[in-house]
C-alpha cells in the first residue's frame, strides 16, 4: 500500500502539517519494530534510526526561517545542512518489510516552479491491509492529509519498482498488465507533476487547482455514476473520491476491469499527467515506450478482458 502527496509549498509552510502526517504514521505502525529501522536526513548515510536520527528529523520539520535558495551565498548553496536548503528525510523498515515514510520538500525559490511539489510518500505491506482492514488505511490517509494543502494525492496497491528499467520488470510485466490496479509510477521529488494527477488509485485526493477546474466537489458526483464510488470534501478546496470499499487489484482475464477507475479516469483525462517515460523512444527503445504508454493508459482506453 503506498499513500502519497504532491504539496506545491515550501517546506517552512507545510512542516507542521508534515509533521501531523508522520505522528500518524508512527501510531499507525506503533508496536512493530520492523518498521522503524534506518533514516537518511539531509546527507547522510542511511544510518540505524535512533536518538540522533529523531533529532535530525525534528529539526527538519521545525524550521526555524524562511530561507529561499536566491539568497544564499555560493557556499550555503552547496552546505547540505543549510536550513531550508534541501529539507528531506527517510524512515524505512528493515529490508523488504514493506515500510516506509519519506518526504522531500521542493528548494525554496522565491519564483517557484509550477511544476515542482514537496512529496510524501509512506508504504506499508499488504500483510498490514490484510490484518487491520481497509477501513484502517483509509482513515490513516485521511488523518495524514487532513493538514497538507496538496495539490493531487493517492492511495492504492503499487509495486515497489522505481523505474521501467530494472530487470525484475520483466517478469512483472504479465502480471502489470493483467492487474490494472497495481500502480508503478515512482512518486518522488523527480516526479515533477506539479497540480496535474498522478493517474488513478483507490483512494484520488484532489486540491486546487483542479477540484476547482472541474467545478467542484458537487459537480465532480453529478458526473461520477459507480454505485461504489464515494466523492468526500474534506474542506471547500480538498476532496478525496475513493473507488469502492477497498483496493483492488481487477483481473482482466476474469472480467474485472475495475470500471469505476476507467470513469474517474475520463473525467480527470485533461487534468492527468502526461506520459512519464518520453526517455524511452530517445534511448532507442521505441517498442518499450510503446508498451509502457499502453499500460499508462490502461484506465483511459476501453477495457478488454
Amino acid at each position: 500500500m503506498r499513500i502519497v502527496f504532491f504539496v506545491p509549498r515550501d517546506n517552512f509552510d507545510i512542516a507542521a502539517g508534515v509533521s501531523h502526517a508522520l505522528d500518524s504514521y508512527l501510531r499507525a505502525v506503533e508496536g512493530r519494530p520492523s518498521a522503524l529501522f534506518e533514516y537518511t536526513c539531509c546527507d547522510w548515510e542511511p544510518s540505524k534510526l535512533g536518538e540522533r536520527g529523531w533529532e535530525l528529523i525534528r529539526a527538519t520539520l521545525h524550521p526555524q526561517e524562511r530561507r529561499y535558495a536566491d539568497d544564499s551565498t555560493r557556499d550555503e548553496a552547496f552546505s547540505p545542512l543549510k536550513d531550508g536548503a534541501d529539507p528531506y528525510f527517510g524512515i524505512y523498515g528493515e529490508q523488504d518489510s514493506g515500510y516506509s515514510f519519506t518526504y522531500h520538500a521542493r528548494i525554496p525559490w522565491r519564483e517557484a516552479s509550477p511544476i515542482r511539489a514537496s512529496v510524501l510518500l509512506a508504504t506499508l505491506p499488504t500483510e498490514y491491509l490484510e490484518e487491520r482492514g481497509a477501513h484502517f488505511v483509509r482513515e490513516l490517509a485521511l488523518d495524514m492529509a487532513s493538514r497538507l494543502p496538496f495539490a493531487s494525492g493517492h492511495t492504492g496497491l503499487a509495486l515497489d519498482i522505481a523505474t521501467t528499467g530494472l530487470p525484475r520488470l520483466e517478469v512483472l510485466r504479465p502480471f502489470i498488465f493483467r492487474h490494472p490496479g497495481f500502480d508503478l509510477r515512482d512518486a518522488n521529488i523527480h516526479s515533477q507533476p506539479g497540480t496535474r494527477v498522478d493517474g488513478v488509485h483507490w483512494m484520488n485526493f484532489l486540491g486546487q487547482p483542479v477540484l476547482g477546474e472541474l467545478g467542484g466537489a458537487e459537480v465532480l458526483r453529478a458526473r461520477l455514476q459507480s454505485p461504489a464510488t464515494e466523492v468526500r470534501p474534506l474542506d471547500d478546496e480538498r476532496v478525496v473520491v475513493t473507488l469502492g470499499p477497498e483496493p483492488e487489484a481487477g483481473d482482466l482475464e476474469q472480467g474485472q476491469p475495475l470500471p469505476a477507475y476507467h470513469e474517474l479516469a475520463r473525467v480527470l483525462e485533461p487534468w492527468l499527467e502526461p506520459f512519464p517515460w518520453n526517455h524511452l523512444r530517445r534511448q532507442g527503445k521505441a517498442s518499450e515506450e510503446d508498451e509502457w504508454r499502453r499500460w499508462w493508459r490502461r484506465f483511459l482506453d476501453p477495457a478488454h478482458p
